[in-house]
């Protein structure tokens, strides 16, 4: 239990944080994409900022705080599952204003679209996973 809290606690300050910045809010999300709303662009800004400063700095580490080792991506290479499966991702974050992660965090607010987002968020993940990552 002791090593998730970490993740718990991440986890937690990452979702209060969507809920501040209102990506929680498919509304707010869609008039961003519109670019009718500035105010999430300068919250991705704000950690994009952080992101490129802290990330290097973080990297200097022999090994993360609460780790053994980090755990970095190694590919470098564009292949067909990966450009289909971000093209789905932008068309559905463009047509319903939400993505996974402000989803199940805009799940306390008991939205029934929300729960149906998340169902079908499963559903999918679901059917990938019997289809392509079976062994």
């Amino acid at each position: 239990m002791i090593h998730t809290l970490p993740a718990l606690l991440t986890g937690f300050v990452f979702a209060v944080g969507l809920g501040i910045a209102g990506m929680t809010r498919p509304e707010n999300v869609l008039a961003f994409l519109r670019l009718e709303d500035p105010g999430l662009m300068l919250t991705m800004g704000g950690a994009m900022a952080v992101t490129f400063i802290g990330f290097p700095r973080v990297l200097r580490r022999e090994r993360p705080l609460l780790g053994a080792r980090f755990f970095l991506p190694h590919r470098r290479d564009l292949d067909a599952p990966l450009i289909i499966g971000a093209a789905l991702f932008g068309i559905g974050w463009g047509l319903v204003g939400l993505c996974p992660g402000p989803a199940l965090t805009g799940l306390a607010g008991g939205s029934p679209a929300v729960f149906a987002f998340v169902a079908a968020m499963f559903a999918g993940m679901t059917v990938y996973h019997r289809l392509f990552e079976r062994k």
